[in-house]
């Protein structure tokens, strides 16, 4: 069994804090073949409750996380437009060490988002 796990984590720039209760989908990316493995919410750090790929789920391959940055903004009373300028974010990226952690954070504002390979 692989070591490896896949975590994330959400700050919303724009107003200086985790982003809490924001949903986030992950998929696995096989050809043009995309399978849903899990949905978790952002707890008030801005993080899952758990690794949103643990350890005996963990694999090498192509996965694509969906932030549903959209729905995030309306709850916490940024002005709507229509449509939202971001609503649904996909970061698709590649696993390649099975014995490694691999965070996937994303800093979001309404109008802009950036991610990188945390630790």
């Amino acid at each position: 069994m692989a070591d490896g796990y896949l975590t994330t984590h959400v700050l919303d720039t724009a107003r200086g804090q985790p982003a809490g209760g924001l949903e986030i989908s992950l998929y696995r990316i096989e050809g043009t073949k995309r399978s849903h493995l899990a949905r978790m919410m952002t707890n008030t750090d801005g993080r899952t409750d758990k690794p949103i790929l643990p350890k005996d789920q963990f694999t090498p391959g192509t996965y694509e996380l969906v932030f549903e940055a959209g729905a995030y903004l309306d709850t916490v009373g940024t002005p709507p437009e229509q449509p939202r300028f971001l609503d649904q974010i996909p970061l698709r990226f590649g696993i390649s060490d099975p014995d490694a952690h691999y965070h996937v954070p994303l800093l979001l504002s309404p109008f802009g988002y950036s991610t990188y390979r945390g630790s």
